[in-house]
């Protein structure tokens, strides 16, 4: 399976033609299955899924033009029978994977067979990620948050630490979790975003440090394009790599 793993999604036009040379069709002949799961613990996320599906978000996915567009709801998968969703993925040419809590969306993603069910899709099927999509592909990622998270999530281990931001110090926890394991890289989004400043320079280093696998801070602008488990940079902005 391919993969195309965004901040904000298709934000530019090299992004766009990045995602159709990964479809290796045009987007009016691709059929989509989007995956909003991830925004539904974050508050008004009922709302945020909405605006996403109806092309209103502020990262383009859902509005791009699809053949077909359905949507697919992980946490209702494990309450039906496989038959009923299963040969629908198969068919899909790009499941698109919202943002929100990456926690929560691996969480979901192993709970309803989405993770075991990857590696056995059509080799020219592509996952598009934004945000916590795209942290969630990844076998192991970072995160913080402001309380601890919930356990039953599955993080791997978390501790306290402080994050400079413009407004001074503040303390987070810093949680790694597990990932689908579909690219042996990690990302961290929104890269020098003023609305993130968790994901600084200063502190996107931070986060990488305790990741034991090469990682990628992208901002709103860039995408990592992956065939055959070889990743390309798409950019229009910046980034950084850091090694483990």
């Amino acid at each position: 399976m391919r993969a195309l793993l965004t901040s904000a999604g298709i934000k530019n036009g090299s992004i766009h033609d990045a995602l159709v040379a990964l479809l290796g069709k045009p987007i009016a002949e691709s059929n989509a299955l989007f995956i909003p799961t991830g925004i539904y613990p974050f508050p008004g996320g009922p709302g945020m899924a909405w605006r996403a599906i109806s092309g209103k978000a502020s990262s383009p996915l859902c509005e791009l033009g699809w053949k077909s567009l359905g949507l697919l709801e992980l946490t209702a998968l494990p309450s039906i029978e496989e038959a009923a969703w299963v040969p629908t993925v198969r068919d899909a040419d790009a499941l698109l994977v919202w943002g929100g809590d990456p926690l929560f969306l691996a969480n979901w993603m192993r709970r309803s067979g989405l993770t075991g069910l990857l590696p056995t899709l059509r080799s020219e099927a592509a996952y598009v990620g934004v945000s916590a999509g795209s942290m969630a592909a990844a076998s192991s990622f970072v995160e913080t948050y402001v309380e601890p998270p919930r356990g039953n999530d599955g993080p791997l281990k978390s501790e306290d630490i402080v994050f400079a931001t413009p407004q001074g110090d503040v303390k987070r926890v810093l949680v790694t979790g597990q990932g689908a394991g579909l690219v042996d890289f990690a990302v961290i989004p929104h890269f020098g975003h003023p609305d993130h400043p968790d994901a600084s320079l200063a502190n996107a280093e931070r986060w990488a440090a305790r990741i034991p696998a090469p990682t990628y801070a992208i901002d709103d602008e860039s995408a990592i394009s992956v065939v055959d488990g070889a990743a390309e940079v798409v950019s229009e902005g910046h980034w950084r790599l850091f090694r483990p």
